[in-house]
């Protein structure tokens, strides 16, 4: 049976209210998106059982952990894993003993991680003897999702694990990240307000704002709407799934195939076959009635228009198809008038390479 985690809950304190109902996948990365304040934390909570007081039900693979007739699983008999911003790991213990502390914590024969396979999935092998003074912030999240990790848990929390750390380091645990989410099938939530984030991971997306859920699904799908808040975010894009076809080792380029064409993207060679995720960016596609033969613009791609958004700052957001991938591109009032932008009308979508990594 999937482990799938279905919830309802109702929380008032002072001028906060929390009122949600839902469920998150099994074996997916789901991502929880809103802004601060928006009740992420406190859902994670309740989901922990750490906020007993709080009235709601909780379900998972079946079991119930909570219920209005008063049942009520502490968070020690939920196997649930949480991870803060923090990773605040024991300051007296070096890393392994950081590590075997959440080991130690489960019995033998409940124990579904090995400590080795952790350890090789996170790069923690030449940290092992190290002082945790000694970590940088990137080590520092790496050994507390360690630790969580091998206290075999059923269902991972993780609340805004990298906020804290600078690009550099974010960059540097990104990769561990996408290797444990892909080796070790287990249901997480992963709450940020960085969607360039989410979409390097998240296969669901659940998005809340002011306390309530406004809408959960297919993190591809919900992208795409022009109708969510998300869609006027300066951020606001759609996913790509390709493949790597080649790699133009003059030029610095990996070829992408996908289901609507070629793109070109900037990174070092991901390696022919590989599967890869391109987010991109709707400032980033600009459009064309004609095919340019003269542009620096490396990708270019035919389209059709699907739907507009007239949005209220001058500019519109225009949803494309291209082969049966969605694409946003945000262009100004006056363009989509000149361009005469409907529904049907096919087009060109430009996309800047440099714009496009892997």
């Amino acid at each position: 049976m999937s482990d799938e985690l279905q919830f309802r809950f109702v929380h008032r304190r002072g001028l906060f209210s929390l009122e949600v109902e839902g469920r998150f996948g099994a074996n997916a990365v789901n991502g929880l998106y809103g802004p601060s304040g928006s009740g992420k934390t406190t859902l994670l909570r309740c989901l922990a059982g750490l906020e007993p007081q709080v009235r709601g039900e909780v379900r998972f693979n079946g079991d119930v952990w909570q219920d209005e007739a008063g049942c009520f699983v502490p968070p020690h008999r939920r196997q649930v894993a949480m991870v803060f911003q923090q990773g605040a790991l024991f300051a007296h213990l070096d890393v392994r003993g950081n590590l075997e502390y959440g080991l130690k914590r489960t019995p033998v024969a409940e124990r579904r991680l090995g400590f080795d396979e952790v350890v090789d999935a996170l790069g923690l092998g030449h940290l092992l003897a190290r002082g945790t003074p000694r970590l940088s912030g990137g080590e520092v999240q790496r050994v507390a999702i360690g630790r969580a990790l091998l206290a075999s848990p059923r269902l991972l929390l993780l609340d805004e694990p990298v906020a804290a750390l600078d690009r550099r380091s974010k960059q540097e645990i990104f990769p561990y990240l996408r290797e444990l989410f892909r080796a070790f099938h287990l249901p997480v939530v992963y709450v940020t307000h960085d969607m360039q984030e989410l979409s390097r991971f998240a296969s669901r997306l659940t998005l809340m704002e002011a306390g309530k859920i406004i809408v959960q699904g297919e993190i591809h799908e919900l992208l795409a709407r022009l109708d969510l808040p998300i869609a006027g975010e300066e951020s606001a894009g759609a996913l790509i799934d390709g493949e790597v076809a080649g790699y133009d080792s003059r030029y610095l380029l990996n070829e992408i195939r996908f289901s609507g064409g070629v793109l070109w993207a900037a990174g070092e060679d991901r390696g022919k076959g590989t599967q890869v995720r391109l987010r991109i960016r709707a400032r980033d596609v600009s459009l064309a009635l004609h095919r340019s033969e003269d542009s620096s613009v490396q990708n270019i791609v035919a389209a059709e228009v699907a739907a507009l958004a007239r949005l209220a700052n001058g500019r519109t957001l225009v949803r494309l198809v291209v082969g049966d991938t969605a694409l946003l591109s945000r262009i100004t009032w006056r363009a989509q008038d000149e361009l005469r932008l409907e529904p049907g009308k096919r087009v060109f979508a430009e996309i800047k390479s440099v714009a496009l990594h892997v």
